[in-house]
């Protein structure tokens, strides 16, 4: 039975957030990704898509996550299912920012960005990029 204790998890810090994977295929060979996502009050990430569906739900703040044409506001103890290949951008809230729980399945891959992209927060994959909180 894989434990994954603590000071196992991993931080990746991006220029909006800080990621830290709780289980993933590199932590406890988890075949679904579980992450804890931070943002400062305000922060917003890029525009993009992810191939796979999410789960987000918020443990603290509120976010803003524009998902196609439509946008939502969610708060502490909301859960979201944001689905695959719709292109979607979270935006945290104010002045609390945001605190998260996202669960995906492993493997996962966003696209459709035009921010310029760390080596350090995701890999080229076929076209798409895997973030290094999912490895």
């Amino acid at each position: 039975m894989p434990v994954i204790r603590h000071a196992e998890s991993r931080r990746t810090e991006t220029p909006n957030a800080v990621m830290t994977t709780l289980a993933s295929p590199a932590q406890g060979g988890a075949s679904q990704v579980v992450w804890r996502v931070d943002m400062t009050a305000g922060q917003a990430g890029p525009v993009h898509a992810i191939d796979a569906e999410q789960v987000w739900t918020v443990l603290g703040g509120e976010a803003t996550v524009e998902l196609g044409d439509d946008s939502v506001t969610v708060g502490t103890g909301d859960t979201i299912v944001i689905p695959a290949d719709v292109t979607r951008r979270i935006t945290s809230g104010t002045p609390d920012g945001l605190t998260a729980i996202v669960v995906a399945p492993a493997g996962m891959r966003a696209y459709g960005t035009t921010a310029p992209v760390d080596p350090h927060c995701a890999l080229p994959d076929a076209g798409k990029l895997v973030p290094a909180w999912v490895v």
